[in-house]
């Protein structure tokens, strides 16, 4: 068995995930205050709503250009913050988006139909009909809405997910409506040429990072790995080992604790992604992802042929040891969510605690490949069986299991209650939040 280390950051350095959200912050800032400058710069209407209305789609605009950044799945912020992280800032900049959108609708009209002696509703429709671009925004507005509704949870959580993200590609068929109407009709985009410049560049940016992220980075990685399936290997009754191999593995920036989309190219497969941590370090030589089968999405993975093509996007992911803050570290699994734990305690260097939570000794995948790695490495590994109540993982226990836990990374994955339920422990045993690492699976867009 190949063991990969990397060492520890050291615990005074700069962590990566501070540096990208603050820059992050900083960029979207500093566009702020840009935005606003050359709406000054651009005059006021003498209607009070009309300059509202004006100044909220100008904010409009720049959070649109922002949410393609944060979706855009660059390997450089993903792997810093997480795509998880990411996702829940694109869930909330796409609240503040969708209002936004509506308040410049809104105070348009209104301000518009102000001075004139029709209603709103008619001013909207000789807006719509006399001014150009103002169409294509009110049918952008109209998927933004319609976008939005299907992302809220209520509606997320009984939406295949192949269809939310159909749903989800008309995001870029409202953007082109949306830059149209600016340019058509848009007094800040040309009250002067630094204006213009900065909108086209601001849009050129956004744009570009979506087509280099999700098509240009993929496509060239495919192409130069060639991956396909080598073996499929029964670990359970519902969990199977996939392994691949491929060309120029060694060059793959991939690291335990990751995850890729991985659609194999078979006749029934082919249209399907599905995330996937690799269940062992990477090598060099193969690749290896072990998933629970499951429904529909993943009953067929037991089935596929060895040959297979695979098209893997990624590695995806911050759950890795490049955030460690302490020189030892607690590796806590709940059920299949023991796949980049394995992982990383393969990886990880210093003395490591690791805990295996199941319903039943049964379920324990990969639990002698874990007992294995954790002898060579001198790790203590404990195995805790039993019903959810009493919880097993509880402060009190937990401090039991590792009395030094304060001063330990810790890193999570599991099914969300235990997750949850393993979180407030921490929180109440006074762990840090920096050295409490985990990750979501949620892919946005």
């Amino acid at each position: 068995m190949t063991t990969v280390q990397s060492p520890p950051a050291p615990p005074t350095a700069i962590r990566p995930k501070v540096v990208a959200r603050t820059g992050l912050y900083a960029v979207l800032a500093a566009n702020v205050a840009v935005v606003t400058v050359f709406f000054a710069q651009a005059g006021f209407a003498s209607n009070a709503l009309i300059v509202m209305g004006r100044l909220a789609g100008l904010y409009g605009a720049l959070f649109m250009a922002f949410q393609l950044v944060l979706v855009a799945r660059l390997p450089w912020l993903d792997h810093r913050i997480g795509m998880d992280r990411l996702t829940s800032w694109h869930r909330w900049v796409g609240f503040g988006l969708l209002w936004t959108l509506l308040a410049h609708a809104v105070f348009i009209v209104f301000g518009y139909a102000e001075g004139t002696s029709m209603g709103p509703v008619d001013e909207l429709v000789e807006l719509a009909e006399t001014t150009e671009g103002v169409l294509r925004a009110i049918v952008a507005l109209v998927l933004i809405m319609i976008i939005g509704a299907v992302s809220a949870r209520y509606a997320r959580r009984r939406l295949a997910y192949e269809t939310w993200h159909f749903i989800h590609l008309y995001t870029y068929v409202a953007v082109v409506l949306a830059f149209t109407h600016q340019v058509a009709v848009g007094t800040t985009f040309a009250s002067s040429s630094t204006a213009t410049a900065y909108w086209y560049g601001l849009w050129g940016v956004a744009l570009g990072s979506v087509f280099l992220g999700r098509v240009v980075l993929p496509l060239r990685k495919n192409l130069r790995h060639q991956l396909r399936v080598s073996a499929v290997v029964p670990e359970a009754d519902n969990v199977v080992s996939i392994y691949m191999t491929g060309r120029d593995l060694d060059k793959l920036p991939a690291r335990a604790g990751q995850f890729f989309l991985w659609r194999f190219l078979t006749k029934d497969r082919w249209w399907q992604a599905n995330p996937f941590s690799l269940s062992a370090a990477p090598d060099g030589r193969s690749l290896r992802l072990t998933a629970k089968v499951a429904g529909d999405g993943t009953a067929t993975l037991k089935h596929i042929p060895v040959g297979t093509r695979v098209f893997a996007e990624g590695p995806y992911g911050a759950f890795t040891s490049m955030h460690r803050t302490r020189p030892e570290a607690v590796l806590i699994a709940g059920g299949v969510g023991v796949t980049p734990i394995r992982a990383l305690l393969e990886e990880i260097q210093g003395h490591a605690v690791v805990i295996y939570r199941v319903a039943r000794d049964q379920d324990a995948v990969l639990y002698e490949e874990l007992r294995d790695i954790a002898h060579a490495k001198g790790a203590e590994l404990h195995l805790v069986s039993g019903p959810v109540a009493p919880d097993k993982l509880a402060p009190a226990e937990l401090a039991k299991l590792v009395p030094d836990i304060t001063d330990r990374d810790i890193f999570l994955c599991g099914p969300p209650p235990m997750m949850n339920a393993v979180l407030r422990s921490l929180r109440d045993l006074g762990v840090p939040r920096s050295q409490t690492h985990f990750e979501r699976f949620s892919l946005a867009g």
